[in-house]
């Protein structure tokens, strides 16, 4: 018997109990659909955190005053301490590193922005003009902060595009005086990107320079510093030089907490590609299901063909060739069950980025193959048992149907 001979002889079995194949092909189809969609939604999570750090920048360190304890109160905290003050001096000092691309310290504080008769609170941002360049942020109109000594207090601001529509309407915005507090500051860019920054919305906030900030808030100290490295493989080197650096500035005490952008990514990492393991194994379940109900479908498939088995029997045919007739119908089965089951999870991913186009819903590679794997080893495995019980039919009791 050749092998073109068991795939029509396959096909034909599957074509003559259509009900029964579109089941079989329907509970196949199912459970590589739920691998597939499933991973791509967790893959889509993983992918939409990373993409989020990368916003923040590349290779990104920060620099947050006070030492970061793991058990509990510190001795500091009891004695009624604080953590020392980050200060501008400190920020320049995180420059005399060849590694260290660029800088950008931080003030936050809240306060009122009116423009004529109108006015709203806004979260105020102080900072240099290396910040554009570090956080990967874009222009709307006009220029960002001025490219100074960080200690110049300018009177400029660039402030999102919800500021200006808030404040200025229909009029322009760039060139205009707005009051910040009790200081007046001129509108020179707006910015044009989205999103969040330390929990703030983007659009939302007011950029001024650093030095102005501080006078404005009236406090020497500065909320964060974000450092560039110039290299991935160089943030271990450099968050070592800001922790020995700022220990020597602050008379040996190490009183700083310095994160760097690649552990906190890390850690998100492992846990969405644990959560897509996880959802993918719960899903691959489904394909155990499918072959359980195969094999099913097909013992009383061997029941009903017992007089077909026993003429093929009769006619010379061995045992392993009416193995590899019913392996070779499981086979076919699984695989059009699996292809099925694949496309429904693609297209089921396409209407998830559809719905979501901020999550890139995309099945990794390896949960589609893997799925194609299992569901095609389900379908034979389970259609073992079916294929020996007929190979083992007496031909002469075969063919009277008993």
């Amino acid at each position: 018997m050749h092998s073109r001979d068991i795939g029509a002889f396959a096909w034909h079995a599957l074509t003559g109990y259509t009900t029964r194949t579109v089941l079989m092909l329907m509970a196949m189809a199912i459970g590589v659909a739920a691998v597939v969609m499933l991973t791509a939604l967790g893959e889509g999570a993983r992918r939409y955190v990373a993409g989020q750090f990368a916003s923040l920048g590349t290779n990104l360190i920060i620099v947050i005053p006070g030492r970061a304890e793991t058990a509990g109160v510190s001795p500091s905290t009891l004695m009624g301490e604080t953590p020392r003050d980050l200060t501008l001096d400190d920020a320049m000092a995180l420059t005399r590193s060849y590694r260290v691309r660029r800088i950008a310290p931080i003030n936050v504080g809240s306060a009122d922005a009116s423009w004529k008769s109108r006015s709203r609170e806004v979260t105020v941002f102080g900072t240099t003009n290396e910040l554009l360049a570090l956080r990967h942020w874009t222009l709307a109109k006009g220029r960002f902060l001025p490219d100074t000594d960080i200690d110049i207090a300018s009177p400029v601001c660039v402030i999102g595009t919800k500021i200006r529509d808030e404040l200025f309407g229909s009029q322009p915005a760039l060139g205009q005086w707005m009051r910040i507090g009790d200081r007046r500051f001129r509108v020179i860019g707006i910015l044009g990107s989205e999103g969040r920054s330390i929990g703030v919305d983007v659009q939302e906030t007011v950029m001024i320079p650093v030095a102005s900030a501080q006078q404005l808030f009236n406090t020497p100290s500065l909320f964060r510093i974000l450092v560039e490295a110039r290299t991935r493989e160089a943030i271990e080197p450099v968050k070592q030089f800001i922790l020995d650096t700022l220990k020597e500035r602050h008379q040996g005490e190490e009183d700083v907490t310095v994160i760097t952008q690649d552990a906190v990514l890390a850690t998100f990492d492992r846990i969405f590609t644990a959560l897509t393991y996880a959802v993918g194994g719960i899903a691959a379940i489904s394909l155990f299901v499918a072959g359980i109900l195969i094999m099913n479908v097909m013992l009383v498939a061997v029941s009903q063909r017992t007089a077909e088995i026993g003429l093929l029997k009769a006619l010379g045919a061995a045992p392993r060739q009416i193995v590899a007739l019913f392996l070779a119908e499981a086979f076919l089965l699984s695989s059009l069950g699996a292809l099925l089951g694949l496309l429904l999870g693609e297209l089921g991913s396409v209407i998830v980025r559809q719905m979501f186009p901020t999550l890139p819903a995309y099945p990794p590679g390896w949960a589609t193959l893997t799925a194609l794997l299992v569901a095609l080893t389900t379908g034979l495995l389970f259609s073992l048992l079916p294929a020996r019980r007929a190979a083992r039919l007496d031909p002469v009791l075969a063919l009277s149907g008993r």
